[in-house]
């Protein structure tokens, strides 16, 4: 029976799906985090928001969601797709090599935070118990919005992804040990932990040696009927039945899902799963905002804005300091345990459940509880700023250590290369080969601060700004190197600085032959098109390999380049015709 359209659940889920569908492309036109776009979402048309006005105005019943409790199913879902898409990412191969992380690093990050905080908690008049159900509750992070800003790919991302795990793993046990600590508790908390994980080690060990066995052949089949329908239910499928094993087994359901995608990341399907899930795990996670946001009463935050400003700020400093301290303890230079410390420094979606688990407990004061939900969620809030923040002051300090940095000579820099990826990089060793000076321009800190490292001259700055490139000094530099893949801005250089030093030699990478005629025309002394050229050395090995004889092959490659010199001297109205070429040791005159 279809749904009235003046129901709750038809109606909410028209708000969900119109929210979707406009704060994403429009926070991305200008280049604002959606997170803070759900969240905003969430406040406006939630109960504290326009919610609360359908009394007065019936019509906003349906463009605003009354109960923020109908959608927190959703929301649930939504994390778990999160650690499914997560462990699609991984394997166990990598996982183990994280197990000194996640075991050592992850569990002293957790636990002395949860104990500074708690004890602060207790100085201030919390009863020892209840201060360590806080302690444990405000210490945890977010997954759900850390992991889709760091993703696990980079430095920050790793280190961040490895304490998360630790304490999703770890989520479960501080519920049963808060259950242990209430008043009226018995051994049964204890013993209840303890038969919690033995059997959460038997699931696990079940969905291993049975994701093992059943999903090649599971996907398999689906793989040949060629349904993206199919493939999209055995993936939900897998997922479902995963947390479902864990949760009956006492574990959260998140660790499930987190273990569904590391079997499939082992399989030869991953990559087509990954891409069939994504939507429904963006669309969920903008659920879990959306019940974020409606979480923020904006009158009491206003009423008692001063303590709550007092509560987040003491939370975040705390384990923003904590975890900075660890990180450096475990090796990590500076910047990465600026950055990380912020980016985990808020409370989490999961101090939510901590936190109303300790309250029935009866650790804490209903009032207490709602107090710090509140604090979580303005933590939450304020997640996408911390992280803004982090590399900002990862920037700086890694500009601020190490090498210092160099400065144009005021007898001339040598050669100025900008842009020092892969391309940059060998053209300064080359250099360096020669013993001829150089400095580079990087707009990637990064990239500089790991050149810096290695001894190279490495600035950093973007060649956007005309300042940076007027300071370079190139009235009185040998060349000018221009290794950068955007070709626009490449060709927005050479004109400007062309016009300035008309005698400086310019070499500029080309995307390709049309790329390299814009570069000719806007007065590069030579460039290069890369993809020309490794596409004549690539057929030049081809048709050698082939059994071509080398002269013909050679022939033909330098009639191929003269074609490409012709075109490119007409596109660009050359008078000479450009060199290019790959020049030999034989062709060099001895």
């Amino acid at each position: 029976m279809p749904l009235p359209i003046d129901s709750t659940p038809f109606s909410d889920s028209l708000v969900i799906l119109g929210a979707a569908g406009l704060v994403i492309p429009a926070f991305a036109r200008f280049r604002v985090n959606p997170v803070i776009g759900f969240i905003l979402v969430g406040v406006l048309v939630g109960p504290a928001g326009l919610g609360g006005l359908v009394d007065r105005f019936p019509w906003l019943f349906h463009v605003t969601i009354t109960d923020r409790h109908s959608i927190e199913p959703f929301a649930e879902f939504g994390i778990v797709l999160l650690l499914f898409s997560i462990g699609l990412e991984l394997s166990f191969r990598r996982l183990w090599a994280m197990r000194a992380q996640v075991f050592g690093l992850g569990a002293s990050e957790l636990l002395l935070a949860a104990a500074v905080i708690g004890g602060g908690l207790f100085l201030l008049g919390q009863k020892l118990p209840g201060a360590m159900g806080l302690g444990l509750a405000l210490a945890l992070s977010s997954t759900a919005l850390v992991l889709p800003m760091a993703g696990t790919t980079s430095t920050v991302g790793r280190t961040a992804f490895s304490m998360l795990l630790f304490e999703d793993l770890a989520l479960v046990p501080i519920i049963f040990a808060l259950g242990a600590l209430a008043p009226n508790a018995q051994d049964a908390g204890w013993g209840g932990l303890i038969q919690t994980l033995i059997w959460g080690s038997v699931a696990i060990a079940g969905l291993f040696v049975g994701g093992r066995l059943v999903l090649p052949r599971l996907f398999a089949q689906a793989a040949r009927t060629k349904s993206p329908e199919l493939f999209l239910s055995a993936s939900l499928l897998v997922v479902i039945v995963a947390s479902m094993v864990t949760t009956a087994a006492g574990l959260s359901p998140i660790v499930g899902a987190l273990l569904a995608g590391l079997l499939i990341a082992e399989t030869e399907y991953h990559t087509e799963v990954e891409v069939i899930t994504a939507p429904f795990k963006g669309l969920a996670l903008g659920v879990f905002l959306i019940t974020i946001g409606m979480s923020l009463d904006l009158r009491s935050i206003a009423e008692n804005w001063l303590t709550l400003a007092a509560a987040v700020g003491g939370v975040v400093l705390v384990k923003a300091l904590v975890t900075a301290a660890m990180l450096r303890i475990a090796g990590l230079r500076r910047g990465v345990a600026a950055e990380t410390s912020l980016l985990m420094a808020s409370p989490s979606e999961t101090t939510l459940i901590v936190l109303a688990t300790a309250a029935q407990a009866q650790l804490i004061q209903p009032s207490t509880a709602a107090f710090w939900q509140t604090v979580t969620a303005v933590g939450l809030t304020i997640t996408p700023l911390l992280a803004t923040i982090g590399k900002r002051a990862a920037r700086k300090i890694d500009l601020g250590t190490g090498v210092e940095e160099p400065q144009p000579s005021a007898d001339g820099p040598g050669a100025v290369i900008i842009g020092f990826g892969r391309v940059g990089q060998m053209v300064a060793d080359m250099l360096r080969a020669h013993n001829k000076p150089f400095i580079a321009v990087e707009s990637n800190i990064d990239t500089v601060a790991a050149a810096r490292r290695d001894g190279y001259p490495v600035i950093f700055g973007d060649v956007v700004r005309p300042e940076l490139v007027d300071r370079l000094n190139l009235g009185r530099a040998t060349a000018l190197i221009l290794t950068m893949d955007e070709p626009v801005l490449t060709v927005r250089i050479v004109r400007r600085v062309r016009a300035w030093v008309p005698d400086l030699t310019i070499v500029a990478r080309a995307r390709d032959a049309a790329h390299a005629a814009e570069l000719y025309a806007a007065g590069v002394t030579e460039a290069v098109p890369e993809t020309l050229e490794s596409s004549l050395q690539l057929s030049e090995a081809v048709l050698v390999e082939m059994g071509v004889p080398m002269g013909p092959v050679i022939a033909s490659i330098h009639e191929k380049r003269d074609e490409l010199r012709r075109e490119i001297r007409e596109a660009a109205g050359l008078e000479r015709e450009p060199r290019l070429r790959r020049m030999r040791r034989n062709d060099v005159p001895g």
